[in-house]
């Protein structure tokens, strides 16, 4: 597959999938950090050590199967890194640097790669639902293809050697994206957060580190990466993971019994917005997508379906906009066709 297919698409294979606990987490992630032996750390490394590494790790990729594609980021456009951005492909992070740097995806987009980011080499595995053993399973499954030809730094006593002293030992990170509106409407979102922080877990936005909770979304994840092993830590993440599941589908049912009319009235409202509206923010398309997702939680609406809201939620941000209108847009314009091509989802779900 060309990057053009990847870019081209909002929906990712592996969200057309279900998964557990659907209704409140959206999916799982297993992110391995991993640096190759006798090699800088991508902050000291020269371009010749750059351009190396992009080589020898395509070549590695080249060995894990016919399913994945590699790109030179020299070789993509800059809309269409955004646009892998938006869909968690890539970094905020990757974005921004000026190293040479690669990224490899497998072709259901449930696996990618980053090279060059803050290590030398990112994996990143989903999985649907709440299902962090999985998203596990994939990555360790790559980063033991990748180490048939890659030599990692690890210390006997630390483990992975990485660039940043928090991912030491198993560099791995656990996390799972959470849709939470029952706990912010109950305006309970504050104590669950000051709980979780207590008990070290981070809680972050849409994009991770830095980034906001747009959309009432979530992202939940374990901050130590020494000390215990890997199916330890994504045992933690899973059971801090059903705890919140437990909280918000309690507080969805005290909303619904204390204020059914609030909630009817958002979710139907948000509806009429999406299926009507000609001209539409990012961040109201945003909080509109959110309360129909509520609504298919919790039972008051039949469609869209979670993939079709996974997709949505792609269409509203700029990069995407930007592409399908092979174009940098402006404000008003970008306003138009998301609104545009929202309907037409939409639409195309009801038909």
């Amino acid at each position: 597959m060309s990057m053009d297919d990847h870019a081209a698409r909002a929906l990712s294979p592996w969200l057309e999938q279900d998964g557990p606990s659907q209704d409140v987490i959206l999916s799982s992630r297993a992110r391995l950090a991993r640096n190759v032996t006798g090699m800088h750390f991508p902050d000291r490394m020269s371009e010749a050590e750059q351009a190396a590494l992009v080589e020898r790790v395509g070549g590695a990729v080249g060995k894990l199967g016919a399913d994945w594609d590699y790109f030179p980021i020299s070789a993509v456009a800059p809309v269409d890194l955004q646009v892998l951005m938006e869909k968690h492909l890539v970094s905020p992070q990757f974005l921004q640097g000026e190293l040479q740097r690669a990224v490899a995806i497998r072709r259901d987009e449930g696996t990618a790669l980053m090279v060059n980011e803050e290590d030398h080499v990112r994996i990143q595995a989903f999985a649907p639902g709440l299902n962090v053993e999985a998203a596990l399973n994939t990555a360790l499954e790559v980063d033991d293809g990748l180490e048939r030809e890659l030599d990692w730094e690890v210390d006997s006593r630390r483990g992975y050697l990485t660039a940043c002293p928090t991912n030491l030992g198993t560099g791995l990170r656990i996390s799972v994206m959470a849709h939470l509106p029952g706990l912010v409407l109950s305006e309970s979102i504050g104590h669950l957060l000051q709980a979780l922080a207590q008990a070290g877990v981070a809680v972050r936005g849409i994009y991770g580190e830095g980034t906001q909770a747009l959309g009432e979304l979530f992202q939940i994840s374990n901050q130590v990466t020494l000390g215990e092993d890997e199916q330890a830590l994504a045992e933690g993440v899973a059971q801090v993971a059903q705890q919140v599941v437990e909280q918000e589908r309690q507080a969805r049912k005290q909303l619904a019994a204390e204020q059914m009319g609030r909630i009817q009235d958002r979710v139907w409202r948000a509806k009429g917005i999406l299926e009507n509206a000609r001209l539409l923010s990012a961040d109201e398309a945003i909080a509109q997508i959110s309360a129909l997702r509520l609504g298919v939680e919790m039972g008051l609406l039949k469609s869209p379906s979670y993939a079709t809201l996974s997709a949505l939620q792609v269409v509203a941000l700029p990069g995407f906009l930007d592409r399908t209108a092979a174009q940098d847009l402006s404000r008003e314009g970008r306003f138009q066709l998301r609104a545009s091509l929202i309907r037409e989802r939409l639409m195309r779900e009801d038909g």
